[in-house]
């Protein structure tokens, strides 16, 4: 709760996922994998324009026209397919009712999403937060990068580890209080920083407004990173864009 206390006293509520409708937000966290967020505005732009981002217009539309629409994403074929799988196991599983798909039992309608045609735990748990509301923490890159660099990990988990994502969820659920508002504004704040300060390479650590909850010997505390002259920035610079690696 320090990490989130200290991440939403200094950036402010995020009002986080961006989408005008739950069912926006579904295709776009399917569209997302692997691309830019600024393509994927593309894509759903694309499917705004010709009246194809409703479930009945998507289930209606031929692949061939939905894979034209949704090429700026990347891996469009793919994609297209994985857009259409998901309104079919919503048709054939709960009736075609989003309503009724968010009644299942978290644990269960996790399970059946997980095995819908191209949606992993991160996609599977962003659908369940984002637009059902269910209480599941969104584990994404910026995360595992936070999580390695403060030395935070499970037992399962180590430095020179691959990322496990149910380790990392398992853990973050388990120190926090059980409410889907506060994954939802704790994983925007995540993505935030992750974007603006903890980057990849050439991290901002001495802006990062996380810097002093770093381990006390952490060579990151002392670290000049190559924009740490350059003053903070500002909160209308600050990019804010879903993972692209879903």
């Amino acid at each position: 709760m320090a990490y989130y206390q200290t991440l939403a006293d200094s950036l402010g509520p995020m009002l986080w996922w961006p989408a005008k409708t739950p069912f926006e937000v579904i295709v776009g966290a399917i569209l997302t994998q692997s691309t830019a967020w600024s393509n994927v505005e593309r894509a759903i732009a694309n499917l705004r324009r010709e009246r194809v981002l409703t479930f009945a217009a998507l289930e209606r539309v031929p692949l061939r026209r939905l894979q034209t629409l949704v090429r700026p994403s990347g891996y469009f074929r793919q994609k297209a397919r994985k857009l259409k799988a998901f309104v079919a196991f919503v048709r054939n599983d709960f009736g075609g009712s989003l309503a009724r798909m968010f009644r299942a039992p978290t644990a269960q309608l996790r399970e059946k999403l997980l095995e819908v045609h191209g949606i992993g735990p991160e996609t599977a748990d962003s659908i369940l937060l984002y637009t059902g509301g269910h209480p599941v923490f969104v584990v994404d890159a910026y995360t595992h990068r936070i999580l390695d660099r403060h030395e935070i990990r499970g037992a399962a988990q180590s430095a020179a580890a691959k990322p496990d994502y149910e380790a990392a969820r398992r853990m973050i659920e388990s120190v926090l209080p059980r409410d889907a508002r506060l994954y939802n504004e704790f994983h925007a704040l995540i993505v935030n920083t992750g974007k603006n300060w903890c980057r990849k390479s050439a991290p901002r650590c001495s802006d990062c407004p996380l810097h002093d909850l770093l381990p006390p010997n952490s060579p990151l505390r002392s670290r000049d990173s190559a924009n740490a002259s350059t003053t903070a920035i500002a909160p209308t610079q600050m990019q804010l864009v879903a993972e692209p690696a879903l």
